[in-house]
């Protein structure tokens, strides 16, 4: 994949991965209605190109992304219902892309993440964040609502948690990210990059559509009844034992040997 230059966002492909860097550090990485246009280019352009196997997201500066521009609020403030309805869509389509993503998402959480930061977190798959790292959803302070990354917060945390902090808005610490599940890893500040790169390598040690049906049955099964789970599930795992990619997957493991997909990965963000 070819590199791609952004004003709001860093698009870096690295040989099977693509790292997507928030890029407005003098504000926290906040985002406007620019860095969700690009933000949604890039994760089309992913989408697409099947060469991508992981995807990376994190914050240039010190923080991961403090939510929605200020700047952008003074604007909006003045918006007509219909013009503030069609700002929230463009944010509510770019979490489901990121969500539905056929490819592992990983956020590397560098800094502080409030609101939409701590939404873009909830929608990817695996978040792996730095002790500094702080979390917030705030809105309730300010008379808005958590209301665009809902689905994905509340899927991470579960309702209970969910009525906690959208209530009282209270900041999160890192350790208490881990501990309501909002978060998969907490890790010193400088050991970061390690820790994402390890995860990367055991992403690409995985067959990449068994990866994609994974993320397929996570999204699809908790909303199914028994019946329709039975059927769902039984063809999927016989059509993927008859691809082409579940026979070298199977024949590589009764051989004793590293499956093609897995040979030479080095996983280098």
């Amino acid at each position: 994949m070819e590199k791609k230059e952004y004003k709001t966002i860093l698009f870096i492909p690295q040989e099977k991965i693509v790292r997507i860097a928030l890029n407005r550090p003098e504000v926290h990485n906040a985002f406007n209605s620019t860095m969700l246009f690009e933000l949604e280019d890039a994760f089309e352009r992913i989408k697409a190109d099947k060469s991508v196997r992981v995807v990376v997201i994190c914050g240039e500066g010190k923080s991961f992304c403090a939510g929605a521009d200020i700047n952008w609020m003074r604007e909006i403030i003045h918006y007509s219902f219909e013009q503030n309805l069609e700002e929230s869509l463009q944010l509510t389509e770019l979490l489901y892309n990121i969500f539905t993503l056929p490819k592992p998402t990983v956020a590397m959480v560098n800094g502080t993440a409030i609101g939409g930061g701590t939404g873009f977190i909830s929608a990817c798959d695996i978040a792996i964040a730095s002790e500094e790292a702080k979390f917030g959803l705030s809105e309730v302070k300010i008379g808005l609502v958590p209301a665009a990354i809902s689905p994905y917060v509340i899927r991470r945390i579960g309702e209970s948690k969910a009525r906690e902090y959208f209530l009282t808005g209270k900041r999160i610490s890192a350790r208490k990210a881990l501990d309501i599940g909002l978060i998969n890893e907490v890790v010193p500040h400088e050991e970061l990059e390690v820790k994402v790169e390890e995860i990367i390598r055991l992403l690409l040690g995985s067959g990449p559509e068994a990866l994609a049906s994974c993320k397929e049955l996570i999204q699809k099964v908790p909303f199914m009844s028994f019946e329709e789970a039975k059927s769902f599930t039984a063809q999927m795992i016989a059509k993927l034992r008859v691809s082409k990619e579940g026979q070298e997957g199977m024949t590589s493991f009764l051989e004793k040997r590293k499956p093609l997909w897995a040979k030479n990965e080095k996983g280098k963000t």
